[in-house]
């Protein structure tokens, strides 16, 4: 009942890796987290747009990042000290670069870069990947995933409670009290704020917030953020840096050239807190409290904005409920290997809008 769940998402930073045993109940054994040198994490950026020689490109950068998960395998093995052949599969979810379901022809695409024949060749462990274009061709976003593992991890009857993923895009997950699932992606998170934050300090990431708490919110500018269409949509949704990326931030900044860059990085972490505080108010008015997962859940600023917006309504890590947050998107990678391993369907329609139950991935057998 042992799984590898590996997981790199839309900040671009590096691949998070849990080893998960699911005999009784769940019990993270090992976490492991390897960083993208800043090459692929450049070759993985241009190519979130179009640009020469893409094929070529990702094909090697696909490789590249099959790469980076093996050594997080590595890692994860040596750490625990437990074999390769007691592993029953991995779910690895890939580096998305592009994500529209539903557009162009109806069906659309999304494309997470990972050369699954090769990673099961490097680490001789049954590889399970390609979650998500089994949804999408049923009709569906093909996101979010992770609902349906925090469902089953953290559903307490008679409870309303949200969950809020903080990475490069923000998603929220809804758990009504009745077992009923909702969920979507709600907006920009560190996508935007990494952006900014390494434009204007030559830094990756605004460590714990303290640049964005040192600004002060232009209000002209949030109301402009907020006007996008994408927040007035309702469920089922899904977005990524296909939206919410460098030319439109230009957009909105337009005319307002005299905005100090740190009130820009203090405004884009307000919009991060009200885009996904007013369609949580929104989708689930009586929700009674919030957990916070990924990189954002570490950035203090954030965590004291969302209580404060969400006054009233706790607001905690998912370290409060037994999970800490840099592990709970793996170990929902993880789960769903086991999913497919077992053959049961791990998306939920009311989510992502598909015509049903479908079990999610592609197999690709180790040594």
């Amino acid at each position: 009942m042992r799984y590898i769940g590996l997981m790199s998402g839309t900040s671009l930073d590096g691949v998070d890796a849990v080893l998960a045993d699911f005999g009784a109940g769940l019990t993270v054994v090992c976490h492991a987290y390897l960083p993208f040198d800043a090459t692929l994490r450049g070759q993985l950026l241009a190519l979130n747009s179009s640009g020469p020689d893409e094929l070529h490109q990702a094909a090697l950068a696909a490789n590249a990042v099959s790469r980076r998960y093996a050594e997080a395998v590595g890692v994860l093995l040596a750490r625990s000290g437990v074999a390769a052949q007691d592993i029953c599969a991995l779910g690895a979810h890939g580096q998305t670069v592009r994500h529209r379901p539903g557009e162009f022809d109806g069906l659309g695409y999304t494309v997470q870069l990972l050369n699954g024949a090769a990673l099961a060749e490097l680490t001789g462990i049954d590889v399970v990947c390609d979650f998500r274009n089994r949804d999408l061709a049923a009709g569906g976003q093909g996101a979010p995933l992770v609902p349906a593992f925090h469902a089953a991890q953290f559903h307490q009857a008679g409870h309303a409670q949200a969950l809020l993923n903080l990475g490069g895009i923000g998603n929220l997950t809804l758990l009504w009290p009745d077992g009923r699932v909702g969920g979507f992606d709600c907006g920009p998170a560190n996508a935007l704020l990494d952006l900014w934050c390494e434009r204007h300090r030559g830094l990756p990431f605004d460590a714990d917030g303290a640049w964005a708490a040192a600004g002060e919110i232009d209000e002209q500018l949030l109301a402009r953020l907020l006007e996008e269409p994408y927040f007035q949509r309702r469920p089922p949704k899904s977005t990524g840096r296909d939206l919410f990326h460098a030319e439109w931030l230009a957009t909105k900044l337009g005319g307002l050239a005299g905005c100090p860059a740190v009130n820009v990085q203090a405004t884009l972490a307000e919009l991060t807190v009200r885009s996904a505080c007013d369609a949580l108010r929104h989708e689930m008015p009586g929700v009674q409290r919030l957990l916070v997962c990924g990189g954002g859940a570490l950035n203090g600023h954030l965590m004291r904005r969302l209580a404060v917006v969400m006054a009233g309504v706790p607001v905690l890590s998912t370290d409060a409920v037994g999970l800490p947050p840099l592990q709970v998107e793996a170990t929902a990678f993880a789960w769903l290997a086991k999913a497919f391993i077992e053959r049961v369907s791990a998306n939920r329609p009311e989510v992502t809008g598909a015509r049903g139950l479908r079990v999610l991935g592609a197999l690709y057998p180790g040594g």
